[in-house]
């Protein structure tokens, strides 16, 4: 992993960390138990998949953490699964996948894994794949069309490079 790669691993991370200790139970958090939304919560996780998967899984793993101490045991669980889909949408755009196709493909797998994890604090199903499935892709969604913007522009300025 290249010196340059861990500095902006590190700065995105302190981002991830930023986001839930800032922005949770402000108006910039939608909270419908168990689902929860702060803008631009993705952002850093979804960036990091540009960078490598190593990278991608810490980011994963910071915003968890994030979470867990600013919200709830649940919501950090929720933010626990950004490593899984993190990791696998960098190991995808370092084979080349064009990074909107990164964002796209890892939206219903972000969802399925969000769902998965808050069956076991008691939600029913229709709660766990509807309520926060459905919201997480819609979440991620959004949060995609904003890492787009920043990533083309992290191209041009040479933070990030295109895999050829």
């Amino acid at each position: 992993m290249k010196t340059r790669d861990i500095a902006v691993g590190g700065l995105l991370a302190a981002i991830a960390l930023l986001i839930p200790l800032l922005f949770a139970n402000t108006p910039l958090m939608v909270h419908i138990p168990p689902f929860s939304a702060t803008i631009a919560s993705h952002v850093p996780i979804l960036l990091s998949m540009a960078i490598s998967p190593a990278v991608a899984i810490f980011m994963g793993v910071v915003s968890g953490i994030g979470f867990v101490i600013r919200t709830s045991p649940i919501i950090g669980a929720r933010a626990l699964m950004h490593a899984v889909f993190g990791g696998l949408g960098a190991y995808a755009y370092s084979k080349k996948v064009p990074f909107y196709i990164v964002l796209l493909f890892t939206a219903p797998i972000h969802g399925l894994l969000e769902a998965l994890i808050v069956l076991p604090f008691g939600y029913d199903l229709n709660q766990a794949f509807v309520v926060v499935g459905l919201g997480t892709v819609l979440h991620h969604l959004v949060d995609a069309a904003i890492t787009l913007v920043l990533y083309n522009v992290l191209v041009k300025l040479s933070f990030l490079s295109i895999p050829r």
